[in-house]
């Protein structure tokens, strides 16, 4: 049995679940809508303010399914009831993030700056001040969509093994290497 796809998922208050009889589960809630088409071998049932995510038969590729949408099911609803919050921070010396409205502009150490066009679900802000590195912050209710926009961001400048350099999650640690050793 899936450890995860047993547990019932849990509807907080105010968030609205439908499913259609294409299997497509729409989530409303006070941070918006998402939808998710599930695969027609899965069930999924509404009892009470419990959603219940099952499966036909023990084969490899139901068990692999059950987890996986009774997951993706309980990310929307946290989603759309909370959302979501992801804070990367620029290490480097000339490193700067400026969110103007849905376009953010990055300053990399590259010889040109660089404008990444922000979806409209995903509402981005950032902070400078002195002394401090500055924070690109996202919030979104769609944890997929904002997982892949900062991935997308961090590829444009990975953190660097030895002065780790670049842009990081706040709070990641690093491995660090030791530099080359001083002959003397």
């Amino acid at each position: 049995m899936s450890r995860i796809g047993i547990l019932p998922i849990e509807i907080p208050q105010g968030v609205n679940v439908t499913i259609s009889d294409d299997n497509v589960v729409v989530v409303k809630g006070p941070k918006g809508e998402l939808k998710q088409k599930v695969d027609k071998d899965i069930t999924l049932n509404i009892e009470g303010n419990h959603i219940t995510v099952s499966r036909p038969t023990e084969q490899k590729r139901h068990k692999a399914m059950h987890g996986l949408y009774r997951s993706l099911v309980n990310n929307m609803v946290h989603g759309v009831s909370q959302g979501y919050k992801v804070e990367q921070e620029l290490v480097g010396v000339g490193y700067r993030a400026e969110a103007k409205g849905q376009i953010l502009e990055l300053s990399l150490g590259f010889s040109h700056d660089i404008h990444i066009q922000i979806p409209n679900e995903i509402t981005i802000s950032t902070k400078t001040e002195r002394r401090a590195n500055p924070i690109i912050t996202m919030e979104s209710a769609d944890k997929q969509l904002i997982g892949h926009v900062a991935a997308k961001i961090r590829s444009l400048r990975a953190p660097e093994p030895y002065k780790g350099k670049g842009i990081r999650f706040v709070g990641e640690v690093l491995r660090r290497k030791a530099g080359k050793s001083a002959s003397a």
